[in-house]
């Protein structure tokens, strides 16, 4: 009976968490090993690649701040082009780790733990990216500070009736309480970093990132006490700062943009398109570092459920777009969808992000890919680029059509537009390559709170270490 018991135990499970056969100290190895082990050729080549790409970012933004804005494709009718498209874009990236993390912690859902922590610095570096776009857009951006309601002299105070100035505190307010957010899970594993690390100076650093943590069981409490209230303030976030995003559209008195379903469908978008990026790199990190057993299939097949629930709330968002052109009574309305969107000099564009982010995802019904690894890979990525291709469309089809029709213009990204925006993915994962190289990219001690629950620990699983 023992042994048809073990046999049972070690059948891998589809819907497990939590595969392989380990025990508390084989948890600890195989995460930190990844760490304090030594450095992969693949690791070498990415970061390299990573970093080559990075340099086209600062060369792109030295020219502009040279030169001025004027080296963007932006002209008259046309004042926000690849900047706002891509600091939308990226924004919506980083919601997915904000979800993940909170929100499936308040909510007890496990499956969060094995894609939490990599989603969280996911967040914090596609925000980075996000950020450099509303600062370069204002062609001074030292000058950033008159933004902040400081005490000024001059009697110069923000203008606080702009969603431009909300998007101030909102972007900053959710990049501060994600970093501690992600810095606070961290903690734990900062200190078991630091009594495994070899080198001297890689002991002190790990020493003070760990602020003391002995495991005491007042250092356990206090830590889950903040973790909870930083939970609790970051799921608020997810809602209001691509809310505040919409904003910038729908307070506009332009057709096409004032919309109420705004909101709503652009936080949908956001995590859509944040749980496909997730994807995007937990499926080659896993194969990289042979992390099968950690991030299961269960695990991608539940964010490809997600993406297949929010997919189709940003697809009903498109038919509200397309019923209110017509329902409004507005010829402005039905001219701009029909003339301009739909059929016009940008209907390529809006059919190929219907059939990206609408028709393509819908292969997520079916269960084989849903657990395939090169399906859900691939539409995960053609999901990025209908998002992208979405942000596109809603900005550039409404603002070459201005009341004046002597006004009118198009817009066509100049070689700067696309150095930068191509430079930022080198800032994205310069970051994300050094964050696998410094950081354990899954938690530890939560991967260990699961295994006496699950069916994976060996004999002995039972001790500490």
């Amino acid at each position: 009976m023992t042994d048809m018991a073990t046999k049972e135990a070690k059948v891998p499970d589809k819907d497990s968490l939590f595969t392989g056969t380990y025990n508390f100290g084989t948890v600890t190895s195989k995460i930190n090993d990844i760490v304090t082990g030594p450095t992969g050729k693949g690791w070498v080549v990415g970061f390299a690649v990573s970093f080559l790409i990075l340099q086209v970012l600062l060369m792109a933004v030295t020219w502009l701040l040279y030169e001025g804005i004027g080296t963007w494709g932006v002209n008259v009718p046309v004042g926000w082009g690849f900047d706002i498209i891509n600091f939308v874009w990226w924004i919506g990236i980083g919601h997915a780790g904000t979800l993940i993390s909170a929100i499936l912690l308040l909510f007890h859902q496990q499956w969060r733990t094995s894609i939490n922590r990599f989603a969280e610095a996911m967040t914090l570096f596609a925000v980075a990216c996000a950020g450099l776009y509303p600062l370069a857009h204002m062609g001074r951006p030292w000058f950033f500070y008159w933004l902040m309601p400081y005490p000024s002299t001059m009697q110069l105070w923000p203008q606080f009736r702009s969603p431009l100035i909300w998007d101030v505190f909102a972007v900053s307010t959710y990049l501060t309480v994600s970093l501690l957010f992600w810095y606070t899970g961290l903690v734990p594993d900062f200190a078991s970093l630091r009594d495994r690390a070899k080198n001297i100076w890689a002991r002190r650093a790990y020493g003070i990132l760990s602020l003391g943590w002995r495991g005491a069981a007042r250092h356990w409490h206090r830590y889950e006490t903040s973790y909870l209230l930083l939970a609790g303030l970051s799921t608020p976030l997810v809602l209001s700062v691509h809310t505040i995003v919409s904003f910038d559209f729908a307070v506009g008195n332009v057709p096409g943009w004032h919309a109420t379903i705004f909101p709503p469908y652009f936080v949908a978008g956001a995590v859509f398109a944040g749980f496909a990026m997730v994807v995007n790199l937990a499926i080659p990190a896993r194969a990289a570092y042979g992390l099968k057993d950690y991030i299961t299939d269960k695990h991608l097949d539940n964010m490809a459920k997600v993406m297949l629930a929010s997919g189709w709330i940003v697809f009903f968002g498109y038919g509200v777009e397309a019923f209110m052109a017509y329902y409004s009574g507005s010829p402005e309305e039905r001219d701009l969808f029909m003339k301009n969107r739909a059929f016009g000099p940008y209907g390529l564009w809006y059919w190929m992000l219907i059939l990206c982010n609408g028709i393509i995802p819908q292969l997520f019904w079916w269960e084989y890919f849903r657990r395939s690894m090169f399906w859900l890979w691939m539409i995960s990525f053609v999901i990025n680029i209908g998002m992208w291709l979405e942000r596109f469309v809603i900005l550039m089809s409404l603002q070459r059509i201005p009341w004046q029709s002597s006004a009118w213009g198009q817009y066509s990204p100049t070689f700067w537009d696309l150095s930068t925006y191509f430079g930022t993915f080198g800032l994205f994962f310069t970051l994300f390559f050094l964050f696998l190289r410094l950081v354990p990219m899954i938690s530890a001690f939560e991967m260990k709170h699961m295994l006496p629950e699950s069916h994976t620990h060996a004999p002995g699983s039972g001790g500490h270490h």
